[in-house]
């Protein structure tokens, strides 16, 4: 598996686009909780999801659950069910089924394979750490609690990298240009 080709997932889908799109049918709001299952939900995640709830039904909508488990290295096996049970004991249902993001990579390998094909994706073959220090030589470090704002290093070519990741070709946009 490599950054350039998101792995197809062998799983059966559950909670796919279509019941989401059934779900949504008359909402004009649609709030949604995204737990990655690295382990149970802590507290700080309670009201997170406590807030996207209490925000979706204040504004007559609906509110979706969606289980972040493409990060296999750090997912952990039986975890999205215990955290949609602890959602569950606090009265937290989502309104159709969890949608899993590891049983959606066709849709997202169609959407690069699409974002590519209009120049508007590119790889990259930068590490943080490579990130880092190109900021830090251009006289940009990262705030303490910030976070890093990607130079555009690869947007002109790998320069002999392998690929990483795809990032977003954003410098047609003024606001948006490389640091």
């Amino acid at each position: 598996m490599s950054a350039a080709e998101p792995p197809q997932s062998a799983k059966a889908p559950v909670g796919d686009s279509a019941t989401h799109a059934v779900a949504s049918v008359g909402a004009t709001y649609i709030g949604r909780f995204a737990p990655s299952p690295t382990g149970p939900l802590h507290v700080g995640s309670l009201v997170a999801a406590l807030a996207s709830w209490l925000d979706a039904k204040a504004h007559g909508g609906q509110w979706l659950v969606r289980i972040e488990d493409v990060d296999t290295t750090r997912c952990l096996p039986g975890m999205a069910d215990v955290i949609l049970q602890q959602l569950a004991a606090c009265g937290l249902c989502s309104d159709a089924a969890p949608l899993y993001q590891s049983q959606r990579t066709n849709l997202y390998q169609q959407a690069l394979t699409q974002l590519i094909a209009n120049a508007q994706a590119y790889p990259c073959g930068c590490s943080r750490r490579a990130i880092e220090q190109a900021l830090h030589q251009a006289g940009h470090d990262k705030p303490r609690h910030g976070e890093l704002v990607y130079p555009g290093t690869c947007r002109a070519g790998l320069q002999g990298k392998a690929p990483r990741a795809w990032r977003f070709n954003t410098s047609f946009n003024e606001s948006n240009r490389p640091l």
